[in-house]
């Protein structure tokens, strides 16, 4: 069981509880749509936090003088 799940007290059982109302919600076909999506919005999320590092705005203006 992963580090992260025990810390938010998520057990085995409760994982195949919530599983099975993501499946009973969205059907099995529309959640790897949805994986997918989370999945690029996450990406986008974490590029957009790169580009606005403060190490990067320092050799910005560093290359601009």
């Amino acid at each position: 069981m992963s580090t992260s799940l025990l810390i938010m007290g998520i057990g085995g059982q409760e994982l195949i509880v919530i599983v099975v109302i993501l499946l009973l919600l969205f059907g099995g076909k529309k959640i790897p749509e949805l994986m997918r999506g989370l999945g690029k919005g996450v990406k986008e999320f974490k590029d957009g936090q790169k580009e606005d590092s403060p190490t990067e705005k320092k050799t910005e203006v560093e290359d601009n003088k």
